[in-house]
């Protein structure tokens, strides 16, 4: 079992694809709380759709910086949004909303609150792709890319797989090791193992490739981008 995408392809082990058949996304569902499947594969619920929870995510500078209005949690001032806990491999899910033009970003296995998870960890884009002023973005900054490493698979006749702006999009991240799976709206957008870039012709300094786990969370850029329905599941 392989997938192809604009990085390398990789084949699957055995243990990935039964997380994958285990993990299939669940869109849409009843807002912010777990499924009796995702109870019973040991999800942990990051948002109750009031509040966000100082036991759960860490620096009140930056909760305070995410308000929640109608159930979503709606990043005002942005910033960096992490979670108390470090995860190494897990499978993330949570539904977004953007505005036109919206940037955001998902960061895993980042290192601290203050540094740029990026560089620091791992930064998966949210953007709207269909903005005038991303036009010319080079590849691994389009929606779902990892920033700065592996494009995201696109397709402009499905607007690279994205619901128009102002509709609820279902996002899965899933982290195994050096393997990163990203499911768009049930798509496959992004299957890369990152090893590739510790050696060889493609070998690369970003520092987050050496991470093993770190906190994840939401990375706010200014734009109204809307999170609900977050959760998590550990695989450490």
């Amino acid at each position: 079992m392989t997938k192809t995408f604009a990085a390398k392809t990789f084949a699957l082990p055995l243990s990935l694809v039964c997380v994958l058949l285990l993990a299939a996304p669940v869109f849409p569902q009843e807002m912010n709380v777990l499924t009796a499947e995702e109870k019973e594969q040991g999800f942990e619920l990051l948002f109750d759709g009031t509040a966000l929870s100082p036991e759960i995510w860490q620096d009140e500078r930056s909760i305070a910086g995410y308000p929640v209005r109608e159930g979503a949690i709606v990043c005002d001032r942005g910033g960096n949004l992490f979670t108390k806990k470090e995860y190494g491999d897990f499978v993330f899910r949570f539904e977004f909303k953007l505005p036109p033009g919206g940037n955001n970003g998902v960061g895993i296995r980042a290192e601290a609150v203050d540094k740029d998870a990026a560089y620091h960890g791992f930064e998966i884009q949210i953007l709207d792709n269909s903005a005038e002023r991303y036009r010319n973005l080079r590849p691994y900054q389009f929606h779902g890319s990892i920033y700065g490493l592996v494009p995201a698979k696109r397709d402009p006749e499905k607007n690279d797989y994205l619901k128009p702006v102002g509709e609820w999009n279902f996002q899965e991240i899933i982290v195994i090791g050096s393997k990163i799976i990203v499911f768009l709206n049930g798509e496959a957008i992004v299957a890369a193992d990152l090893d590739q870039f510790k050696q060889g012709p493609n070998r690369s300094e970003h520092a987050g490739l050496y991470r093993t786990k770190g906190f994840v969370g939401f990375l706010g850029h200014g734009d109204p981008v809307q999170f609900r329905n977050v959760r998590i599941r550990s695989l450490d």
